[in-house]
């Protein structure tokens, strides 16, 4: 299944992870990476272009660190920009029956993403507003893929967290 990973990070550089994601899944043939931060540094979506990629792809992941808990700014920007235009014409039909992922890195550790953890809401809760936009658009949600202590992540770690998060998009029925 053609997919479509939108990367934003706006330090990518600098990230361990999101690197490594990206390297790794840029071994597979039926993944196309987007990078918004890359392609829009002024933070200008054309989107004419973001239309026509997305309508091309079944699967959509969406792939950024957790930011005050919430993704960077561009992905909300995109959201915003991209997915109203789609939505206010006949377009916004295109995207029912595709798939949409979340795939997060996160600082912190698991046990801070529970209801009794340090900050009280789960990475699902956090992100209720994708699993909407789902909803209205007629996108399938699928599982979100997380990665905890990110900051604190050896090499191997973050090596292994790449390869799972591979199998999760390119096949979701596949658990760690």
């Amino acid at each position: 299944m053609r997919t479509l990973v939108i990367v934003a990070h706006p330090n990518f550089e600098r990230s361990r992870v999101n690197r490594c994601w990206i390297e790794e899944l840029g071994k597979y043939p039926d993944i196309t990476i987007h990078d918004l931060y890359r392609l829009y540094p002024d933070g200008k979506i054309n989107i004419y272009f973001e239309r026509d990629l997305i309508i091309k792809y079944n699967r959509i992941v969406f792939q950024f660190p957790l930011f005050w808990f919430s993704p960077p700014y561009l992905v909300k920007k995109w959201q915003d920009e991209v997915l109203t235009y789609l939505w206010s014409g006949m377009d916004g039909l295109k995207l029912r029956g595709k798939e949409i992922f979340l795939a997060v890195s996160i600082g912190a550790p698991a046990e801070s993403y529970q209801r009794s953890g340090f900050n009280l809401f789960t990475i699902e809760e956090l992100f209720r507003p994708f699993q909407a936009m789902a909803n209205l658009t007629g996108m399938r949600m699928m599982p979100i893929f997380k990665f905890f202590n990110a900051n604190l992540a050896s090499d191997r770690e973050i090596l292994l967290s790449a390869k799972q998060y591979a199998m999760h998009i390119l096949e979701p029925s596949y658990s760690k």
